[in-house]
């Protein structure tokens, strides 16, 4: 075979690879999925098309007589393992295994308003190298995912379902304030119990915490039921 023959064929090859990773890469883009399964899909795209180019640019290797053999043995023997497990070790690598990490951990994902020290913003790409933040001024943060995967991240849209159940107690300025306190602890039991005013008649807030906003509610009732009559029965509320 000529060698201008063999560069058309490893020109060939290249542009299959290329063009069938590109196919690949629409065919998933369609799927519609929920916001947790993007940035997973996502990745698990990209990784696809970077494995088909990877497979394609070794397979043109063959057509080459001098690297013929070097490219065969990769292809059909584990040597590629060692290859990738060498390479591992290189920073372009290890940012790429990052990426994959984040995209199955996911401690961030697409749309999630994260701080880390260079600043705050809301993540706008996961690539298989490097991850991009849009900051409120539409700068971007550009940061390696290995960076990511290792350090602190303040996820502000990760949050738990838990919510605050919060009641105030006003408290006739003429009573005993400490002994309505020792009685609204001994009653509500709550998270947190405060004297939050003090001007005219003084105010006592009590605050616990709720599975979700319906049970938050009915905390906030069942507190304000049994602070008041624990209140009436210790003459700190008079019955009209």
């Amino acid at each position: 075979m000529e060698a201008w023959e063999r560069l058309a064929v490893v020109c060939a090859v290249i542009v299959v690879a290329a063009v069938l990773a590109k196919l690949v890469d629409l065919r998933m883009a369609r799927r519609e999925l929920p916001p947790e399964a993007v940035t997973r899909y996502r990745v698990l795209r990209r990784s696809l098309m970077g494995a088909i180019i990877f497979v394609g640019l070794l397979s043109a290797l063959l057509v080459i007589p001098q690297v013929r053999a070097v490219a065969g043995g990769l292809l059909a023997s584990s040597a590629i393992v060692g290859l990738v497990i060498g390479l591992a070790a290189q920073r372009t690598l290890s940012n790429f295994v990052a990426g994959v990490v984040i995209g199955l951990s996911q401690p961030i994902r697409l749309g999630d308003r994260v701080g880390v020290p260079e600043g705050e913003g809301v993540v706008e790409e996961i690539g298989l190298v490097y991850t991009r933040i849009r900051q409120d001024d539409r700068t971007r943060l550009v940061i390696p995912n290995e960076r990511l995967a290792s350090d602190t991240i303040k996820n502000s849209t990760i949050v738990s379902r838990e919510r605050l159940a919060e009641i105030t107690v006003p408290v006739p300025r003429e009573k005993d304030l400490q002994a309505v306190v020792d009685l609204l602890r001994d009653v509500a039991a709550p998270d947190e119990l405060l004297v939050t005013a003090l001007d005219g008649d003084a105010v006592v807030t009590l605050r616990a915490w709720a599975d979700d906003e319906v049970s938050a509610r009915q905390l906030e009732s069942e507190l304000r039921l049994r602070a008041q009559s624990r209140l009436r029965e210790a003459g700190v509320y008079t019955a009209p």
